[in-house]
C-alpha cells in the first residue's frame, strides 16, 4: 500500500479519461471521503451532485469544457444556508473552504482507488448552475471529472515543479 507521501506525489491531474465506467462502490468510497471531511464548525454545507448520464454530461460541457470525457463528473457546491459565517471577519462564509477541503479528500480517495481526477475551477457557477437546474442557494466551488486515466495519460511537465522552502515558507 502506498504511504499518503507517495500518494500526494503521485497524483496527477488526469485529463485523459478511459471510457470504463467506475463501479457504484468506488463512487461510494470517494463520496465517504467528502463526508468525513473536516467543516469549519462541523456545519457540512457541502452539496455533491454526482454526473453520471450522457445527458447531464453534456449539459454542464456547454457551460465548461473542461469535461475532459469522464465517465463520471462531481459537482462540489456549498449550500450559503448551511455554511459558517464568522462574526469576527462581517462578510466571511467558510462555505469556498469547506468545498476545498472536500474536494481534495474526494481526489486524493479516488487516486488511492487507482481513479484520476482533474479539478476544474475554470467556469461560471451560475451557468453551471443555470444548465443544471440546481437551487439558488447553492454555489458551484469545484468541477471534479473523475476515471481512470487513459493510456497515455501523463502529469503534465509542471506536475514536479514547486518553489523553494524559503520563498514558500516564513518562520515567526
Amino acid at each position: 500500500m502506498m504511504s499518503f507521501s507517495e500518494l500526494i506525489k503521485d497524483r496527477y491531474s488526469v485529463r485523459k479519461f478511459s471510457p470504463a465506467p467506475i463501479e457504484r462502490e468506488k463512487t461510494a468510497l470517494i463520496l465517504e471521503a467528502a463526508k468525513v471531511a473536516p467543516t469549519a464548525a462541523n456545519k457540512q454545507p457541502q452539496e455533491i451532485y454526482v454526473l453520471e448520464s450522457e445527458e447531464a454530461k453534456q449539459k454542464l460541457s456547454e457551460v465548461c469544457k473542461f469535461t475532459f470525457g469522464a465517465p463520471v463528473i462531481f459537482i462540489i457546491c456549498y449550500n450559503t444556508e448551511k455554511d459558517w459565517k464568522n462574526n469576527l471577519m462581517p462578510g466571511y462564509s467558510s462555505g469556498e473552504t469547506d468545498a476545498a477541503i472536500v474536494t481534495t479528500h474526494m481526489m486524493l480517495q479516488a487516486w488511492e482507488l487507482g481513479i484520476g481526477s482533474c479539478w476544474v475551477g475554470w467556469f461560471n457557477s451560475d451557468e453551471v448552475k443555470k444548465a443544471l437546474s440546481l437551487p439558488e442557494n447553492v454555489v458551484v466551488s469545484a468541477i471534479l471529472p473523475v476515471g481512470y486515466p487513459a493510456e497515455g495519460s501523463a502529469p503534465s511537465p509542471m506536475h514536479s515543479s514547486y518553489r523553494e522552502d524559503e520563498d514558500m515558507v516564513k518562520y515567526l
